[in-house]
């Protein structure tokens, strides 16, 4: 479990196809300093398994992990290359704050960016929204790009013919993560709100109604 707040900007050091799958060498001083075999980091917002650990030449502490055919199919990280810039944080601390909100690393597909409205001192970002995920997104409501938790400053209405959503980054994040470099063209992975996910599933199973609430009436107490 994370929670959308990023720790450091990875490199990936090395990319090397085993089978069907992916092994990343990730360098990260951060996330590798406490880090286990076995730990979770999520990097560009998948969670991925740490399997090895390691130090870049320069003395920068790193990471091995491998990335399956799903995640390959459903993020970007099968784009990754040497040099390649990610988005890492560590598995929350039950005996810490949520700054963000809840993320998984389990994302829900990508979104293309379509453009970049600068302001003073802050950028609006707009991305294509895939029809699928059109339903699991609300105005001001939460959404993980890329590992980084934000929230939807602004969303296409239902009628439109191109569903798209929009996020407002201030300079923090466009510094402290990937988003700052994107450029229109670009994909990020996305993740959902989870509490949408499972409404969202309840409703296509039919189980959300007067009569399938459960209730406690009629239970020794």
């Amino acid at each position: 479990m994370f929670t959308g707040l990023i720790e450091e900007i990875g490199e990936i050091v090395a990319v090397d196809t085993v089978d069907d799958s992916l092994r990343l060498t990730i360098a990260g001083p951060t996330v590798t300093s406490d880090a286990a075999h076995g730990a979770s980091i999520c990097v560009s917002g998948v969670c991925l398994t740490v399997i090895d650990r390691s130090e870049t030449p320069d003395g920068r502490g790193a990471f091995t992990a491998d990335v399956m055919r799903q995640s390959i199919r459903m993020s970007t990280l099968g784009e990754l290359q040497p040099g390649s810039a990610v988005n890492l944080e560590r598995a929350v601390r039950v005996d810490t704050r949520l700054g963000g909100h809840i993320v998984q690393g389990h994302v829900d597909g990508t979104a293309e960016l379509l453009s970049v409205t600068p302001h003073e001192a802050w950028r609006t970002l707009r991305f294509s929204l895939p029809a699928a995920l059109a339903p699991l997104l609300v105005d001001k409501g939460s959404i993980t790009l890329s590992g980084v938790s934000l929230t939807v400053s602004a969303i296409a209405g239902e009628q439109d013919p191109q569903q798209w959503f929009e996020v407002s980054l201030i300079p923090e994040t466009l510094s402290a993560t990937t988003l700052g470099a994107l450029r229109p063209g670009q994909r990020v992975n996305v993740e959902t709100d989870i509490l949408a996910r499972h409404v969202a599933r309840m409703l296509r199973l039919g189980a959300v109604s007067e009569n399938s609430v459960p209730t406690t009436e009629g239970n020794p107490s």
